[in-house]
């Protein structure tokens, strides 16, 4: 259990429950076996797993841990969580947002009692009852959180281009077992940063989402990678891609990382010694390991250099940038797998890039999120500060 549970008292039975793992909230049990006594069980499994797929997986397991807490105060309060009160909806939020954790620090952010409440109200649509949420009571409450607790967020630190420098340089060393770690973690690096990728879209990757094209300006190969989902496109009706060219250094070569995983994918065990100075890129076409469409395209691997089937977590990839961030030096609090993204926008901007041209490798739509990269990156720049005359 964490501090932030402990700022929660949960009664034995439902902590048990919390820790066994419920089943997902936003689906009405209730309603499904009424759906089971009238069409067939296969019918009705077809049903249950659409409606667990309607979520992604990160926000149904926040949502289950805040339904739970919910649930958890409702019965020590003696209180009803489901149809809810609206006025009992309040005074949780009230009294989650006074909560502390052992070393004095608020053990909620006013973000996560929005969260709370979304998953209250989420409950309540999928069970087809009107949201207590939407009440003046708990609206205003959650307004005079946000005015009394009002802070800066909290941002990771970008992982710029000479940080990329400092964590390539931490990389295993050459050879097995650890050769298949350093070619795959090269890889999630450079690809993290060259792609603007947020850690679950770097995490969901395949091989083939991976296409290899010949950039015609230079006559070098170039990747094109095709997103199956994104944050702000869970289904993937729009298609997202992004280009990821030759780099002009070898050791920060997209391509170059690529072809070396894709070397020892196709023959684990006779990987050839790669050369970091010079490119590997050249005249590479693809790989026939696109047939399999499922495969991933960072597997997980154990220390022996053994090779997985299924692929790594979002949160493996935050723990690969904090783990390298580490080694090297960094204090590794101060990154996160957004580290990547946030590092690219502002690398870009420092580069002389345009909002429109991040926003189009970064998938942005808001240029407002962009502007906040680039104020980073140059507070001076395009400010009318600077004309003045002071």
């Amino acid at each position: 259990m964490t501090n932030r549970d402990a700022a929660v008292v949960l009664p034995e039975r439902v902590r048990t429950e919390l820790r066994r793992g419920v089943r997902s909230v936003l689906v009405d049990t209730a309603a499904l076996r009424l759906v089971r006594e009238r069409f067939d069980d296969n019918q009705a499994s077809a049903l249950h797993r659409y409606l667990e797929a309607s979520q992604s997986e990160n926000t149904l397991r926040a949502y289950r841990t805040d339904w739970v807490a919910w649930a958890a105060w409702c019965l020590a309060e003696h209180r009803q969580a489901l149809p809810a009160d609206p006025l009992d909806v309040a005074v949780y939020l009230a009294a989650a947002a006074d909560a502390r954790k052992a070393d004095g620090r608020w053990a909620f952010s006013p973000a996560t009692l929005d969260r709370k409440a979304a998953a209250i109200a989420a409950v309540h649509a999928a069970n087809g009852l009107p949201s207590p949420t939407r009440s003046d009571v708990v609206r205003l409450t959650l307004r005079g959180i946000r005015r009394t607790r009002r802070t800066a967020p909290t941002r990771k630190r970008p992982v710029m281009l000479h940080t990329l420098d400092q964590l390539l340089a931490q990389l295993p060393e050459p050879g097995w077992p650890t050769e298949p770690a350093r070619r795959r973690d090269a890889l999630a690096l450079l690809v993290g940063f060259a792609g603007a990728l947020r850690r679950s879209e770097l995490a969901g990757l395949r091989i083939s989402d991976v296409e290899v094209r010949t950039d015609h300006a230079t006559g070098e190969p170039l990747l094109v990678i095709a997103l199956p989902t994104t944050k702000t496109d869970p289904t993937g009706a729009a298609e997202q891609r992004i280009a990821l060219p030759r780099g002009q250094h070898p050791h920060t070569c997209p391509v170059c990382a690529f072809a070396d995983w894709i070397r020892l994918l196709e023959a684990p065990g006779n990987e050839e010694p790669v050369d970091p100075k010079v490119h590997r890129c050249h005249g590479f076409t693809g790989t026939h390991l696109t047939d399999d469409e499922q495969r991933p395209l960072f597997p997980t691997i154990n220390r022996h250099g053994g090779i997985g089937d299924t692929a790594i977590s979002g949160r493996a990839v935050a723990e690969l940038v904090k783990r390298y961030a580490a080694r090297a030096g960094l204090d590794p609090a101060l990154f996160s797998g957004h580290s990547l993204r946030a590092g690219f926008a502002t690398q870009a901007a420092l580069g002389g890039a345009s909002d429109r041209e991040i926003m189009r490798q970064g998938r942005w739509s808001n240029p407002r999120t962009v502007h906040g990269y680039i104020r980073t990156a140059n507070p001076l720049d395009d400010n009318a500060v600077t004309k003045l005359g002071l």
